[in-house]
C-alpha cells in the first residue's frame, strides 16, 4: 500500500490534535512547527480535513484548529479515503509499461484485491485514538525511568 505525502501529513496533523486537545485551538504555525511540515502544504491538508469534518477551525488571533470529532470515531481508512480518495495497492508494475496478458494474470490480480482488502479492514479498524494511545504509550517507554 502506498500512502501520500497528503494521506501522511493528515494523520499527522490529526494525531496531533489528538495528543494536544487539552490546549485548546492551535494556530497552523505551531502544528507546522511541531510536526516539520510546510505550513503552506499543511494549510491545503487542514482545509481538507476540515471540509471532511475532522477538524474545526476559527480565524483570527485566538483562532487555530482543534478536533472535529471524537478520536475514538475517526478511522485512519476515512481519513486516507478523504484526502486521497482510495486505498489499496496501486497497479502492479508491468514489465515495459504495458498490460501483460500472461497465464497467470487473473490469479495475480485476484491475490492484489485479496491484499487490497486486508489493508482496507486494517485501517477502517485503527481509529485516531488508538493511535494517540500507541503515540503516548511510546513516548513513555522512551523516558527514562529515574532522572538523575
Amino acid at each position: 500500500m502506498r500512502v501520500s505525502a497528503k494521506g501522511e501529513y493528515a494523520l499527522t496533523a490529526l494525531l496531533d490534535r489528538a495528543l494536544h486537545a487539552g490546549d485548546g485551538l492551535q494556530p497552523i504555525q505551531e502544528i507546522a512547527a511541531r510536526q516539520g511540515i510546510p505550513q503552506r502544504y499543511l494549510e491545503q491538508v487542514l482545509l481538507e480535513l476540515k471540509r471532511a469534518g475532522f477538524l474545526e477551525a476559527r480565524r483570527g488571533s485566538a483562532g487555530g484548529y482543534r478536533l472535529g470529532q471524537p478520536a475514538d470515531q475517526v478511522t485512519v481508512g476515512a481519513v486516507l479515503r478523504a484526502v486521497d480518495g482510495s486505498i489499496g495497492l496501486g497497479e502492479p508494475a508491468r514489465r515495459g509499461g504495458g498490460r501483460r496478458r500472461g497465464e497467470h494474470v487473473g490469479d495475480l490480480g485476484a491475490l492484489w484485491q485479496e491484499v487490497s482488502a486486508a489493508v482496507s479492514a486494517v485501517v477502517d479498524r485503527v481509529t485516531l485514538e488508538d493511535l494517540r494511545v500507541r503515540a503516548e504509550a511510546r513516548r513513555r517507554d522512551a523516558q527514562p525511568m529515574y532522572h538523575i
